[in-house]
């Protein structure tokens, strides 16, 4: 079973309104193990309201951001995971270039859309 990498900000996370509950309410439906992904720093954390979430949460604070692979990179030791390990969604098409990089299967959320229904088929065909 993969863990699931799950973009914060304008994803999981809208800013201003907290999390997505349709999200959350999706995302509950797997067993799967569930990382948050995140660029930002403290301050952001806190303007964000990344604090409280009900998953673990991940960021090196811009030090790289996640349209470097290295973030990635440096996410997966951490975790002691390879690319094999985990699927991911992302709002940033750019995020979704530099995952699927190293080869992690990843799709690109389009956070105007919400299309849960698209997001619920890439997991369904791909978090196992």
């Amino acid at each position: 079973m993969k863990t699931i990498l799950v973009d914060a900000v304008d994803t999981f996370v809208i800013e201003g309104d907290g999390i997505f509950q349709p999200m959350l309410e999706l995302l509950e439906q797997y067993p799967n193990r569930k990382i948050v992904l995140t660029n930002a720093n403290d301050e952001q954390m806190i303007e964000f309201g990344l604090t409280n979430l009900p998953y673990e949460l991940y960021t090196l604070k811009h030090n790289p951001d996640k349209t470097d692979p290295r973030y990635f990179e440096t996410m997966l030791e951490n975790f002691k995971l390879t690319p094999e390990d985990v699927v991911y969604f992302e709002h940033n098409l750019e995020a979704v270039k530099s995952a699927q990089s190293l080869g992690i299967i990843s799709y690109h959320y389009d956070s105007d859309k919400k299309d849960l229904e698209s997001l619920k088929t890439f997991l369904d065909n791909n978090s196992a």
